[in-house]
């Protein structure tokens, strides 16, 4: 089947959703095409600023039926509104870096080891920005990428929180640590979360939702964190445990005064 316009290829993706899409249209994200569904409100504030910023941008505007909004984005709570942009563009681990450097901070990174559902993914980048997380580090293999489910439930977060895509993550770890970052884990047993301290140049692994951190990888870490649970079930999903951790980073770095 050759792809038409509502088609997804792989240079092509789609950002789903009212705010997702204004975030994407007002950022450097190359955007090919706006959907909107017929007889939408376009008078709505949030759908006007959309067709306003993909005129501005020179965008084709197509609007189609709610039910080829469905196909395009596999049933998911679309609003209404899809914008057809190029595939996402992952960063450089220097881009990380110079994402610190250009805020006069030490880096605050999250190293993600086999996040596999993208909802968890896209909560977590939501967060990471929330809290100045400086980047987000994933492996290419036995992982979500970033898609438009992980787009969606960022709220347009994927386009301020640069995630640097690599293919060995205890390499990428080693050179963390060659350039002065400290590499912390979660897991059953370690130190109590709430005695860490983030304000140096830090690294967050959140493991895999089901079986937590690789044997490689922990073997990379220089102190285990843990979160205390008096509850009959022992483990956090993974977006909310790294929830928790991010902002008692968060709270380190900038301490009430």
């Amino acid at each position: 089947m050759k792809p038409n316009e509502t088609t997804p290829t792989n240079e092509t993706d789609f950002v789903i959703g009212r705010h997702p899409v204004v975030s994407a249209l007002k950022s450097d994200q190359e955007a090919n095409k706006l959907f909107l569904q017929t007889g939408i409100n376009e008078n709505e504030p949030v759908i006007a600023t959309a067709i306003k910023l993909a005129n501005k941008k020179r965008l084709v505007i197509s609007k189609v039926p709610k039910q080829k909004l469905d196909q395009m984005t596999h049933h998911q709570n679309h609003q209404g509104i899809v914008l057809g942009v190029a595939a996402f563009k992952y960063a450089e681990i220097d881009d990380l870096f110079d994402n610190a450097a250009a805020k006069n901070e030490t880096p605050f990174l999250i190293i993600l080891d086999n996040i596999e559902d993208p909802h968890n993914l896209g909560s977590i980048i939501r967060t990471a920005d929330a809290a100045g997380v400086h980047g987000i580090i994933i492996p290419k293999h036995r992982a979500v990428g970033l898609t438009a489910t992980v787009a969606k439930t960022s709220a347009g977060a994927i386009e301020r929180v640069p995630v640097a895509r690599v293919t060995n993550l205890t390499n990428t770890i080693k050179e963390l640590k060659d350039r002065g970052v400290w590499i912390f884990g979660t897991d059953m047993k370690g130190t109590d979360y709430r005695r860490w301290n983030a304000s140096g140049a830090s690294a967050l692994i959140i493991g895999n939702e089901g079986k937590g951190i690789s044997p490689l990888v922990k073997k990379q870490v220089d102190e285990m964190l843990t979160i205390p649970m008096v509850g009959d079930i022992q483990s956090l999903n993974a977006s909310v445990a790294a929830s928790v951790l991010i902002y008692q980073g968060y709270n380190t770095r900038h301490p009430l005064s």
